[in-house]
């Protein structure tokens, strides 16, 4: 006998559709919460140290005592912080700020105040300096601490002091230059700098008693760390980069330094946009000195609390007695760099289709390969404008690098955040042109056209006068770029210190009764 099966009627077309989107939902959802495990876990192995075992950060508020002038340690010694073979694997051990009343410069400096060094009472800003291990800063230059114990590297020679790798790391070394600074401001001074003294200006000096600090300096190369060590390594799960912000952020909350305003007092330089990705927001009440705010929310850096510094230029300076004059500059315009960026950098893509065929304009693609710094500083000293276009982010050092050699900047970049713009007009020696006219057939080449000799020769000249105000150097000179720094942190710190008084004004009285 044949059995005769009646096959099931297939769902309508409607429910099939419905059954795919559930399943569809279903897998995703069961991707999301395996990742979100995964990075849990990853999260958690960095900044959860297990109470039974070594912490990854040794010392905390206990250690202020033993680390103080009365401790084991000679009063006139910096206290030596651990080198890199006293480190856990994939961890860092830092002690807590080391408060002294005594002088930090080894090698007999002299004591603040006495005669050839700066005075901090004298001085606009009075920095406390952290004393991170090598791990944070110079040790990623190949410094590891070991010489004579020291906590910081000898500066009285500017030959002598760990170098900063050259090319494009340079552009972001400006927590490297304001570090060299603050160590050398203990150092005796003379007017040239020779005599085994610098001749570094006082503008901020660093005070070894955190009670008198204005300004609460965290050393740590960000950009560096980001350049070097994002990058996995090995059977690593975490990066170097995101470790050692992991390690910072836990430190600096265990300051009593950091909790008695929250860390608003505290100086953390991420110049490069993509560097202090995971800790930018637990440390946002500090106060960043950034390159632009094109990555960061207004929430966690702002114009209000932060300072934008200049890129370091990576071409060549122009002595005025050899800037060519507006005749001996045969360009018109002069770009050279990445053409397909995105967001706001795609004017970049409208203007080369716009310029590229203009005899008397140079806009070509260009890296730092073949030469490229090299041509860089002949084509913009040829050229009368330099433009600067906006790219990923809205600045770039190609702004410095036109400043330097006294090719007017043309700023083409709208959400551009220009440094010291509260004490330097950039119109008198800049072009400001909206991406929107810039992009327009024949605007940009209108504009500049019209731009008479007389009128050129103004900006010029200009430029020559406050080129200085962008060099980064060791020592440091008066007015460049490190100074106009510390000068931009210490106007930031008048309005920052009104505010965090006005605050503490019931706290205190409230506390002492």
């Amino acid at each position: 006998m044949v059995v005769e099966r009646k096959m099931q009627p297939s769902p309508p077309p409607e429910h099939r559709r419905v059954i795919r989107f559930v399943t569809f939902l279903a897998l995703s959802l069961l991707a999301f919460s395996c990742w979100a495990l995964v990075n849990s876990r990853i999260n958690n192995a960095i900044l959860i140290a297990d109470a039974d075992k070594t912490p990854l950060l040794a010392g905390g508020d206990d250690d202020r005592d033993r680390h103080s002038t009365g401790g084991d340690h000679p009063a006139s010694i910096p206290v030596a912080v651990p080198s890199s073979s006293d480190l856990m694997a994939g961890a860092v051990r830092m002690g807590g700020p080391v408060v002294r009343e005594t002088p930090l410069a080894e090698g007999g400096g002299e004591e603040e105040g006495s005669e050839g060094s700066c005075d901090a009472e004298s001085a606009q800003l009075r920095v406390y300096l952290y004393d991170l291990p090598p791990e944070f800063h110079f040790g990623m230059l190949g410094w590891d601490g070991k010489e004579g114990e020291a906590a910081w590297p000898d500066v009285r020679d500017p030959g002598a002091v760990p170098h900063y790798p050259g090319g494009l790391n340079l552009q972001h070394s400006v927590a490297y230059w304001l570090t060299l600074d603050i160590l050398s401001s203990t150092l005796p001074h003379s007017p040239d700098g020779g005599g085994g003294g610098t001749s570094r200006p006082c503008v901020a000096v660093r005070v070894t008693n955190a009670s008198l600090a204005d300004v609460f300096f965290v050393p740590f190369f960000a950009s560096l760390s980001y350049n070097r060590h994002s990058k996995l390594r090995g059977r690593d799960m975490v990066s170097r980069n995101r470790i050692l912000q992991a390690e910072l952020v836990r430190y600096l909350m265990r300051q009593e330094e950091w909790r008695r305003w929250g860390g608003k007092d505290h100086l953390v330089v991420p110049h490069h946009p993509n560097s202090m990705m995971q800790a930018r927001r637990k440390l946002s009440a500090a106060m960043y000195v950034l390159s632009d705010f094109g990555r960061y929310p207004p929430d966690v850096a702002n114009l209000k609390k932060d300072v934008i510094a200049p890129y370091m230029h990576v071409v060549r300076s122009l002595g005025d007695d050899e800037s060519p004059a507006f005749e001996q500059r045969p360009v018109l315009a002069y770009f050279q760099g990445a053409i397909h960026r995105k967001d706001g950098g795609k004017v970049r893509q409208k203007l080369y289709q716009l310029l590229k065929d203009e005899k008397d304009v140079h806009f070509t693609y260009g890296s730092v390969r073949q030469n490229g710094i090299r041509r860089a500083t002949k084509g913009m000293a040829s050229s009368k404008f330099c433009l600067n276009i906006a790219g990923d982010t809205p600045s770039s050092n190609r702004l410095f690098d036109a400043i330097v050699s006294h090719c007017v900047p043309v700023i083409i970049s709208d959400e551009i955040e220009l440094p010291f713009e509260d004490v330097l007009d950039y119109s008198e020696f800049c072009v400001f042109v909206r991406a929107s006219d810039a992009v327009r057939q024949g605007s940009l080449l209108r504009i500049l056209r019209g731009v008479t000799r007389d009128q050129w020769t103004t900006m010029w000249r200009r430029l020559k006068e406050v080129a200085h105000h962008f060099e980064y150097q060791y020592p440091s000179k008066p007015d460049d770029a490190v100074q106009m720094i510390w000068g931009a942190v210490a106007r930031k710190m008048h309005s920052l210190k009104l505010h965090l008084h006005k605050t503490d004004r019931y706290q205190r009285t409230h506390s002492d009764s």
